[in-house]
């Protein structure tokens, strides 16, 4: 397995436990009865999930800065980002910025007006599931995000 499939692999794991385990702090999983399956009864635990979201999410977030200072550090650009991978990375850009902005809003400190709670909540969902699309069309489609 070379470097850049270990980083797909990395990135689909992340963006997989991510997936479920936001949707999880949603009680879907309980309502719904996911969660009695054998194996299975940690995604109704709030508190478990929350610690995996936030733990992918900050793995996420270190990928992203890595490849943007990966990207800033190479004088000539070698790669070249498609149109895909500019839409992608501006909506996992928004992801990121709208998961921290969750965070701050979570501390003792800081209060939001509920329309900003509301609104940050929809755009993160609605993020979510651009970023999921995104990513099952590139993979249908053979899309890449760099040409190199």
């Amino acid at each position: 397995m070379n470097k850049t499939d270990l980083q797909k692999w990395t990135y689909c794991l992340i963006l997989f436990f991510m997936t479920l385990s936001g949707f999880a702090q949603m009680p879907i999983f309980k309502r719904y009865y996911i969660a009695d399956i054998p194996g299975l009864g940690w995604l109704a635990e709030f508190y478990i999930t929350h610690l995996i979201h936030y733990a992918a999410g900050s793995i996420l977030i270190g990928f992203a800065f890595y490849y943007l200072a990966d990207f800033i550090l190479k004088g000539k650009r070698a790669e070249m980002i498609t149109r895909t991978g500019r839409f992608g990375f501006t909506v996992l850009a928004g992801l990121i910025i709208s998961g921290i902005l969750m965070v701050v809003k979570n501390l003792d400190a800081v209060f939001f007006p509920h329309l900003i709670v509301i609104a940050l909540n929809l755009a993160h969902l609605s993020l979510c599931i651009l970023i999921l699309g995104l990513s099952g069309y590139t993979v249908w489609r053979k899309k890449k995000w760099v040409e190199s």
